[in-house]
């Protein structure tokens, strides 16, 4: 969700080219302007929802935010095997959790095979 000074910017200066499958708005400046290089480019940027971080964007936006692409990628390139977009879960209460991590009372299976434990008393 964007602040105030960011809503305004966006009406003043920013023209709306599209919004993901899940909604956040991705917007361009009306006008180009110089980069340190001395490009000149529109300025791109996302409005997120409340509580969400960058790794929100999609794979589909995210080359046309960075400027690697002049649109974005449309949702029928997509191809049948590729999974469809999460963005980062770590932190939440769906973030992965591996057989023996703390958040899943630290009990792993035991190892079979030649593996032995190191032990600092026996260096």
């Amino acid at each position: 969700m964007a602040n105030l000074g960011t809503r305004f910017h966006t009406m003043l200066k920013g023209r709306l080219v599209g919004r993901d499958a899940d909604g956040r708005a991705y917007y361009e400046s009306r006008t180009a302007n110089r980069t340190g290089g001395g490009l000149k480019r529109h300025e791109r940027w996302v409005i997120y929802h409340p509580g969400e971080d960058a790794s929100a964007v999609p794979a589909e936006w995210w080359p046309w935010l960075h400027h690697m692409q002049d649109a974005p990628i449309p949702e029928s390139a997509r191809k049948g095997w590729q999974l469809s977009f999460k963005p980062n879960m770590t932190g939440t209460p769906a973030a992965y959790t591996p057989p023996g991590s703390a958040a899943r009372g630290g009990r792993r299976a035991r190892t079979t095979g030649d593996y032995e434990a190191w032990s600092p008393d026996e260096a």
